[in-house]
């Protein structure tokens, strides 16, 4: 099971990964390749927050 901890590092990876992606993505002709690529990081980063938000909330007391 992933914790929250795990799950914000995964995020913050894959938004690096989309950032990089869609900086390679050229203005016309996109290989579909690349698209799929993107597809499946946008994809991932989508279940990871669904997964983040059905993490029980713990309050954390000083």
């Amino acid at each position: 099971m992933n914790t929250a901890a795990d799950i914000e590092k995964r995020l913050a990876k894959l938004d690096v990964l989309i950032k990089e992606t869609k900086a390679r993505l050229p203005a016309h002709s996109v290989k579909p390749g690349i698209m799929m690529e993107l597809m499946a990081y946008e994809d991932e980063y989508d279940a990871l927050l669904a997964q983040k938000a059905a993490l029980p909330f713990r309050l954390i007391r000083p």
